[in-house]
């Protein structure tokens, strides 16, 4: 394994790597930093693949000034930093928007994309009237006064890791500790904004754009805007695949990283390698 640290203007992005052959690059959630993938690493290292992740900006080591940037842009900074033409994108939440973006702004550098409970720019889902409940709860606890950071990491780790509507302490014990260390800091006081600036036009009109394969990883216990989100890609894009696991929420390569690598490798496998 080796970290670097790689200078992006206005930020500064931390960067694992690890492993040998075709470089997978796995962009983590909102909520959370790269060491959401740690027990991600070693099985898709040993199946052969170069395994590279980066904290994005204003989280876990990265830091970013209160500007605008692109968050296609650093990715491909990452990619140029590490001499690498191209690779294949394995995005959760946010860092799914992310890869789905830059292979529709930047095709020649993308080999495929994982989306793991992507989002999708553009796209507007119908929630249910218990998660519209949900989502007014989440804004309450967000703007409480007195704020009360440890209230929102922990609705934060209900909602996101158990899944809206779950029991508490539906995940185990060990990764809702996990979470909460990587969504707390987040949720800090005075944390300098990262302000991503969107793609233009959004992808969900440009999804015929996507020239590479496209595998989507939804779970039936996450918000059902994320399994439509899935069935849109599967529709509109050329290759594009969904599946939908019934026993996982938003954070899958927390619950089911074994699995999830499973699935990527099988997905990958197919294609010709590519650097």
């Amino acid at each position: 394994m080796s970290t670097d640290h790689i200078e992006v203007p206005g930020g500064r992005l931390h960067v694992v790597d690890d492993g040998a052959g075709p470089p997978i690059v796995l962009l983590h959630a909102g909520v959370a930093d790269l060491r959401s993938w740690d027990a991600m690493v070693h099985p898709l290292v040993a199946a052969g693949y170069r395994v590279i992740r980066f904290d994005s900006r204003g989280v876990g080591e990265s830091t970013t000034e209160e500007i605008e940037f692109s968050h296609r842009a650093d990715l491909l900074a990452v990619l140029d930093a590490l001499g690498l033409g191209r690779a294949a994108l394995v995005g959760n939440s946010m860092g799914g928007m992310a890869a789905i973006d830059t292979a529709i702004e930047s095709p020649d550098r993308v080999a495929a994309v994982v989306g793991v409970a992507a989002g999708l720019g553009g796209f507007e889902a119908t929630p249910t009237n218990d998660e519209t409940r949900i989502f007014e709860a989440y804004e309450r606890v967000d703007g409480a006064k007195p704020y009360d950071a440890d209230a929102l990491t922990d609705f934060e780790a209900n909602v996101w890791l158990d899944g809206p509507g779950q029991p508490a302490g539906r995940a185990a014990p060990a990764l809702r500790e996990a979470f909460k260390a990587m969504a707390g800091p987040l949720n800090a006081p005075g944390r300098v904004p990262a302000r991503g600036r969107p793609l233009e036009p959004p992808a969900n009109g440009r999804l015929g754009e996507l020239r590479c394969p496209v595998l989507f990883v939804a779970g039936a216990l996450d918000f059902s805007e994320v399994v439509q989100t899935g069935d849109r890609i599967e529709a509109a894009a050329p290759n594009a695949h969904s599946v939908v696991w019934p026993d996982v929420a938003h954070m899958i390569g927390m619950e089911q990283p074994a699995r999830l690598a499973a699935a990527i490798v099988e997905f990958l496998a197919p294609l010709d390698r590519w650097a």
